[in-house]
């Protein structure tokens, strides 16, 4: 009975995500955001697809909102400098919420375009003033100055190599690597003198090991929790990947064309910034903060 239960609540569940594609198909194709009934959809689609199944702790969350009941534990990866730096990606908009970016940019268009977190501070004219070079131009538009990203910094345990996609964070010898990844949150300034994205990323070879030993460190006390991979793609299904996140609650200025050049020349073959996946808040779907 409890599985004829499931059944036809993971068939309404459908349901109710394959009509609300419909409607987020044609908010995207006027360039408007999708109802709340669609966020709410891909909630209950991702509840229903994970409940049971085994999956650990879940990534994005509210770093302010601690408290978690998943029950699937695990330690927490070493220091970065004991881990190799295996990737190096951007968010537009922050896929956390907390700290300085709690600003809520909107529902988007239901695949991660559009939505997530910005900066809740203000910036002068000219920090606003428009480039004369597009920066990380894609389909779903552009990184402008006063935009709000998440910059993830991924390490491994595994003899992790430097290139494209998060494959080079995995080994064929170590198949369960343990993951880190420090996030710094940014906002994008028209100003020389604000903060050297390419300086920010620049790697070096310390011990034998990839590192990135300018990453911030004046932005607030990070936070630190059990999570997993995020992304658009995991809107409706859980991540089957155990990732310690060390998010840091502050907001630092970046110079906006140091972002640019970063993206025109970079061993990851990065040339725009990702999509977000939606805020997890089943408790279900949550570890607690400790840290």
């Amino acid at each position: 009975m409890t599985g004829r239960l499931l059944s036809l609540t993971a068939a309404a569940v459908s349901f109710s995500v394959f009509a609300l594609s419909a409607a987020a198909f044609a908010a995207q194709a006027e360039h408007a955001a999708v109802p709340d009934a669609a966020i709410a959809a891909q909630r209950a689609a991702l509840s229903a697809a994970t409940k049971d199944a085994g999956f650990g702790p879940q990534s994005p969350r509210d770093l302010d909102a601690v408290a978690g009941q998943n029950p699937r534990i695990f330690t927490l990866a070493p220091p970065v400098t004991q881990m190799a730096l295996c990737d190096i990606h951007l968010h537009t908009n922050a896929e956390h919420k907390g700290g300085d970016f709690t600003t809520y940019a909107g529902n988007g268009d239901g695949q991660g375009n559009h939505s997530g977190f910005k900066y809740n501070g203000t910036l002068t004219a000219a920090e606003l003033a428009p480039t004369a070079e597009k920066v990380g131009l894609s389909e779903h538009g552009e990184l402008v100055p006063g935009d709000t990203v998440e910059i993830h910094f991924v390490h491994s345990t595994a003899k992790a190599t430097v290139g494209p996609t998060l494959a080079t964070c995995l080994s064929e010898t170590v198949k369960n690597p343990e993951l880190r990844v420090e996030a710094v949150v940014a906002v994008l300034v028209n100003d020389p003198k604000a903060a050297d994205f390419t300086q920010m990323a620049r790697i070096e070879t310390i011990n034998g090991l990839n590192q990135v030993p300018n990453l911030p460190t004046t932005l607030g006390q990070p936070v630190v929790y059990a999570g997993s991979t995020t992304g658009p793609s995991y809107n409706e299904k859980g991540s089957p990947f155990q990732v310690t996140w060390s998010v840091r609650p502050k907001v630092v200025k970046v110079d906006i064309t140091s972002v640019g050049k970063w993206l025109a020349d970079n061993p990851f073959q990065e040339n725009h910034a990702h999509g977000v996946r939606m805020l997890v808040t089943d408790p279900d779907l949550l570890s607690r903060i400790t840290q």
